[in-house]
Protein backbone atom coordinates (compact mmCIF):
# COMPACT_ATOMS: atom_id res chain seq x y z
CA UNK A 1 0.00 0.00 0.00
CA UNK A 2 1.09 3.27 -1.05
CA UNK A 3 -0.39 6.43 -0.29
CA UNK A 4 0.52 10.21 -0.80
CA UNK A 5 1.87 10.60 2.59
CA UNK A 6 3.21 7.03 4.11
CA UNK A 7 4.65 3.76 2.56
CA UNK A 8 3.09 0.23 3.40
CA UNK A 9 4.37 -2.86 2.30
CA UNK A 10 2.16 -5.10 0.19
CA UNK A 11 2.33 -7.85 2.99
CA UNK A 12 1.24 -5.38 5.89
CA UNK A 13 -1.86 -4.64 7.42
CA UNK A 14 -3.04 -1.03 8.05
CA UNK A 15 -6.26 -1.14 10.24
CA UNK A 16 -8.93 1.47 9.41
CA UNK A 17 -8.48 4.18 12.35
CA UNK A 18 -5.04 4.80 12.10
CA UNK A 19 -3.09 7.81 11.67
CA UNK A 20 0.22 7.80 10.12
CA UNK A 21 2.73 10.66 9.48
CA UNK A 22 4.43 11.42 6.23
CA UNK A 23 7.68 9.90 5.10
CA UNK A 24 6.82 6.63 7.46
CA UNK A 25 7.60 3.30 6.13
CA UNK A 26 6.18 0.28 7.07
CA UNK A 27 7.89 -3.21 5.65
CA UNK A 28 6.77 -6.72 5.48
CA UNK A 29 4.51 -8.91 7.55
CA UNK A 30 3.16 -5.95 9.92
CA UNK A 31 0.44 -5.05 11.62
CA UNK A 32 -0.70 -1.49 12.32
CA UNK A 33 -3.71 -1.85 14.41
CA UNK A 34 -6.58 1.03 14.57
CA UNK A 35 -6.80 3.99 17.02
CA UNK A 36 -2.70 4.19 16.93
CA UNK A 37 -0.61 7.12 15.99
CA UNK A 38 2.46 7.11 14.41
CA UNK A 39 4.20 10.14 13.75
CA UNK A 40 5.88 11.11 10.27
CA UNK A 41 9.64 9.54 9.55
CA UNK A 42 9.33 6.55 11.07
CA UNK A 43 10.77 2.72 10.31
CA UNK A 44 8.50 0.16 11.38
CA UNK A 45 10.40 -2.87 10.76
CA UNK A 46 9.40 -6.19 9.64
CA UNK A 47 7.20 -8.54 11.62
CA UNK A 48 6.03 -6.05 14.00
CA UNK A 49 2.91 -5.35 15.65
CA UNK A 50 1.54 -1.88 16.73
CA UNK A 51 -1.01 -2.12 18.96
CA UNK A 52 -4.36 0.20 19.28
CA UNK A 53 -3.76 3.84 21.24
CA UNK A 54 -0.01 3.02 21.11
CA UNK A 55 1.36 6.22 20.31
CA UNK A 56 4.86 6.34 18.45
CA UNK A 57 6.61 10.41 17.93
CA UNK A 58 8.62 11.58 14.80
CA UNK A 59 11.84 9.47 13.42
CA UNK A 60 11.03 6.51 15.33
CA UNK A 61 12.90 3.31 14.32
CA UNK A 62 11.17 0.04 15.23
CA UNK A 63 13.35 -2.86 14.17
CA UNK A 64 12.15 -6.39 13.28
CA UNK A 65 10.17 -8.33 15.36
CA UNK A 66 8.92 -5.81 18.07
CA UNK A 67 5.54 -5.94 19.35
CA UNK A 68 4.19 -2.56 21.03
CA UNK A 69 1.84 -2.94 23.38
CA UNK A 70 -1.21 -0.79 24.41
CA UNK A 71 0.07 1.23 27.03
CA UNK A 72 3.06 2.36 25.19
CA UNK A 73 4.20 5.99 24.38
CA UNK A 74 7.03 6.33 22.39
CA UNK A 75 8.53 10.22 22.14
CA UNK A 76 10.37 11.70 19.04
CA UNK A 77 13.82 9.70 17.92
CA UNK A 78 13.16 6.89 20.02
CA UNK A 79 14.70 3.29 18.66
CA UNK A 80 13.73 -0.24 19.56
CA UNK A 81 16.22 -2.71 18.58
CA UNK A 82 15.77 -6.29 17.05
CA UNK A 83 13.47 -8.66 19.12
CA UNK A 84 13.05 -6.30 22.07
CA UNK A 85 9.84 -6.72 24.37
CA UNK A 86 8.17 -4.29 25.94
CA UNK A 87 4.51 -6.20 28.41
CA UNK A 88 1.69 -4.12 29.68
CA UNK A 89 0.05 -6.19 32.09
CA UNK A 90 2.13 -6.62 35.64
CA UNK A 91 0.59 -9.62 36.11
CA UNK A 92 -0.77 -11.83 33.01
CA UNK A 93 -3.15 -14.44 33.20
CA UNK A 94 -4.42 -16.53 30.16
CA UNK A 95 -7.79 -16.99 32.21
CA UNK A 96 -8.49 -13.79 33.72
CA UNK A 97 -9.38 -10.77 30.89
CA UNK A 98 -7.32 -7.26 32.19
CA UNK A 99 -7.63 -4.99 29.35
CA UNK A 100 -8.67 -2.45 31.83
CA UNK A 101 -5.21 -3.04 33.61
CA UNK A 102 -3.01 -1.85 31.36
CA UNK A 103 0.14 -0.06 32.61
CA UNK A 104 1.68 3.02 30.59
CA UNK A 105 5.47 2.88 29.39
CA UNK A 106 6.72 6.03 28.35
CA UNK A 107 10.15 6.20 26.19
CA UNK A 108 11.39 9.29 26.28
CA UNK A 109 13.09 11.49 23.69
CA UNK A 110 16.01 9.82 22.10
CA UNK A 111 15.96 6.74 24.17
CA UNK A 112 17.55 3.37 22.81
CA UNK A 113 16.71 0.08 23.62
CA UNK A 114 18.56 -2.82 22.77
CA UNK A 115 18.18 -5.88 20.77
CA UNK A 116 15.86 -8.66 22.89
CA UNK A 117 15.94 -5.93 25.72
CA UNK A 118 12.64 -6.54 27.91
CA UNK A 119 10.76 -3.45 29.63
CA UNK A 120 8.56 -4.18 32.31
CA UNK A 121 5.45 -1.81 31.96
CA UNK A 122 4.74 1.05 34.42
CA UNK A 123 8.24 2.27 34.16
CA UNK A 124 9.54 5.57 31.80
CA UNK A 125 12.38 5.39 29.67
CA UNK A 126 14.53 8.71 30.56
CA UNK A 127 15.25 11.09 27.91
CA UNK A 128 18.82 9.93 25.50
CA UNK A 129 19.24 6.46 27.90
CA UNK A 130 20.49 3.68 26.61
CA UNK A 131 19.38 0.37 27.41
CA UNK A 132 21.80 -2.37 26.79
CA UNK A 133 21.11 -5.75 24.65
CA UNK A 134 19.58 -8.69 26.42
CA UNK A 135 18.74 -5.95 29.42
CA UNK A 136 15.45 -6.26 31.26
CA UNK A 137 14.17 -3.17 33.03
CA UNK A 138 12.18 -3.63 35.84
CA UNK A 139 12.06 0.18 37.46
CA UNK A 140 12.25 3.96 36.21
CA UNK A 141 15.44 4.70 34.04
CA UNK A 142 17.06 8.64 34.09
CA UNK A 143 17.78 10.16 31.52
CA UNK A 144 20.86 9.80 29.65
CA UNK A 145 21.53 6.66 32.12
CA UNK A 146 23.42 3.32 30.47
CA UNK A 147 21.22 0.02 31.64
CA UNK A 148 22.58 -2.75 31.17
CA UNK A 149 22.02 -7.01 32.58
CA UNK A 150 18.84 -8.74 34.26
CA UNK A 151 17.88 -7.00 36.44
CA UNK A 152 18.66 -4.17 34.77
CA UNK A 153 21.15 -1.83 36.69
CA UNK A 154 22.62 1.38 35.42
CA UNK A 155 26.57 1.39 35.24
CA UNK A 156 26.90 4.95 33.35
CA UNK A 157 25.74 7.44 31.49
CA UNK A 158 25.39 8.24 27.65
CA UNK A 159 25.39 11.24 25.66
CA UNK A 160 23.24 12.15 22.90
CA UNK A 161 25.31 10.34 20.74
CA UNK A 162 25.49 6.91 22.76
CA UNK A 163 28.71 7.36 23.55
CA UNK A 164 29.79 6.64 27.33
CA UNK A 165 30.28 9.87 29.28
CA UNK A 166 34.07 9.83 31.15
CA UNK A 167 33.24 12.63 33.81
CA UNK A 168 36.27 14.24 35.27
CA UNK A 169 37.23 13.72 39.03
CA UNK A 170 35.25 15.92 40.69
CA UNK A 171 32.20 14.90 38.40
CA UNK A 172 31.76 17.95 37.13
CA UNK A 173 32.31 17.46 33.58
CA UNK A 174 31.93 15.28 30.44
CA UNK A 175 32.55 15.80 26.88
CA UNK A 176 30.97 13.43 24.05
CA UNK A 177 33.86 12.35 21.80
CA UNK A 178 31.89 12.08 19.06
CA UNK A 179 29.50 15.55 19.22
CA UNK A 180 31.82 17.68 21.62
CA UNK A 181 28.46 18.29 23.69
CA UNK A 182 29.46 18.86 27.21
CA UNK A 183 27.60 17.85 30.19
CA UNK A 184 27.47 17.57 33.56
CA UNK A 185 26.56 15.56 36.78
CA UNK A 186 24.75 17.26 39.55
CA UNK A 187 22.86 15.11 42.27
CA UNK A 188 22.71 12.13 40.46
CA UNK A 189 21.26 13.75 36.95
CA UNK A 190 23.60 14.02 33.94
CA UNK A 191 22.69 17.15 32.07
CA UNK A 192 23.52 18.84 29.09
CA UNK A 193 24.91 22.21 29.43
CA UNK A 194 26.60 23.05 25.97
Amino acid sequence: MSTDTFFAHETAVVDKGCIIGTGTKIWHFSHIMSDCKIGERCNIGQNVVVSPQVVLGNNVKVQNNVSIYTGVICEDDVFLGPSMVFTNIINPRSAIIRRDSYQETLVKEGASVGANATIVCGNALGRFCLIGAGAVVTKEVPDYALIVGNPGRQIGWVSEYGHRLEFDADHRGAVCPESGQEYKLDDKAVVRIK
